[in-house]
Parts: structure tokens; C-alpha cells; sequence
């Protein structure tokens, strides 16, 4: 296996009918995976649940919750020479889903959330050394956010995207990403389809795992 990617929303169960996620469709996630088998690599695509249909070439792994991602990431990461991790994890879930359905009693219902497990966190610590490329879907603070991420999480590469419209972002077919490197390059990339953003990604990725020259 070439290439690991995470893609879609997890979904947390509170109770048999309900879930806590989020708005990702999967889009970005499937375009990478399109794009770096059309550029001959080996994929496997852990997916949340999307409606997508798996891009062809492509071995694809469906998951539901954090948890189950966690898992799958983590046995197949030792193969990938690269791990982009576009899911957008959920980062709280409910401590105890509830057996049966929830019903209405009183006004107000208070939650107890608990963490999931970090999945793009827990990569290096796991002694992963291939390329890993992170995502930070933010509202504010965009770069400073992504810089955050990529120190903390030891990222070679984030990319950055504004989800606060809703022309670019979440369930649509277009992003306007900023690139930012861990040698502190940031680079914006103008407004396009996910599939050519994937393209461009996919590249970077290549670029980034040939060997410096002395």
C-alpha cells in the first residue's frame, strides 16, 4: 500500500436512532483518493458514512464511529509511505450511548461527552515516519489554528480551509485552501473544484517524498 486517506464525518451514537457528527460529505476525502490512484499509487480509503460510491481502483474500508477509524488507521498506517487525513473526526462522543431511544422528559437534556481518540495525534506517536498531511477545517483564526496543528500533531504538510461560508467548505464541490508547510511555507491556492485540489495536493505530496539532493 502507497497511499492511507481518511475520508467523510464519524458518527457518535447517543442513543439506537440518534448520533452526534458533523457536516462533511466525504467529497475532498474521495477526490484525494481518486487522484492519487489515477497518479499510480496504491489507496486505501477509510471512509466514514458518506453517499458516495468508491472511487474505482481504490480499496475502500467504511467505518462509523472515531473509535472504528482509530483502529482502521492505525493497522494499515505502518504500510502507507503516506498518510492525508481529511476525515472530519468527531472530537467528543457521548460517554454512554443510551440503550433504547431517548424520550422527552422536561425541558432540558444534559449530555456527557467524552474524548475520542486523535487519530492524526496518535500517528507519529505511534512511530509512523512516512509524509503525513493533516486537514484544519476552521471558522477563525485560520493560519494560526493550522500552524497550531501542524506543530502539535507533527504534520509535514495542513491544509487549511475556511468552512465559515457556504460556497466552499462542507457538502459542496468547491474549497479554497491554503497550504502551509513545515518549514513554514504558506501557500494559498486559489478557489476551485475538489477534484483539481486534490490533483494539486496529490503532487505536493509526491514533491514532498523524493529524496533532497545533496
Amino acid at each position: 500500500m502507497s497511499y492511507l486517506i481518511t475520508a467523510g464525518p464519524t458518527r457518535e451514537p447517543l442513543d439506537p436512532v440518534r448520533y452526534l457528527s458533523n457536516r462533511s460529505s466525504g467529497k475532498m476525502g474521495y477526490a484525494l483518493a481518486a487522484a492519487a490512484h489515477t497518479a499510480g499509487q496504491d489507496v486505501i480509503l477509510i471512509s466514514g458514512p458518506t453517499s458516495l460510491p468508491a472511487p474505482g481502483g481504490v480499496h475502500l474500508i467504511k467505518v462509523t464511529t472515531a473509535q472504528e477509524m482509530h483502529d482502521a488507521v492505525h493497522y494499515h498506517l505502518p504500510q502507507a509511505k503516506a498518510a492525508i487525513f481529511s476525515a472530519a473526526v468527531a472530537d467528543y462522543r457521548p460517554a454512554a450511548a443510551a440503550p433504547q431511544k431517548i424520550k422527552k422528559h422536561g425541558e432540558t437534556l444534559t449530555l456527557t461527552l467524552e474524548r475520542t481518540p486523535d487519530i492524526l495525534g496518535s500517528a507519529r506517536a505511534s512511530g509512523y515516519s512516512g509524509l503525513l498531511v493533516g486537514f484544519a477545517a476552521e471558522t477563525e483564526n485560520l493560519l494560526a489554528n493550522a500552524r497550531g496543528k501542524l506543530q502539535r500533531k507533527g504534520c509535514d504538510l495542513i491544509v487549511a480551509n475556511d468552512v465559515s461560508g457556504s460556497e466552499t467548505g462542507f457538502d459542496t464541490d468547491e474549497n479554497e485552501i491554503t497550504l502551509v508547510f513545515a518549514n513554514g511555507e504558506v501557500r494559498p491556492l486559489p478557489r476551485a473544484s475538489k477534484d483539481a485540489l486534490a490533483e494539486i495536493i496529490v503532487g505536493i505530496c509526491a514533491q514532498l517524498m523524493v529524496p533532497s539532493q545533496p
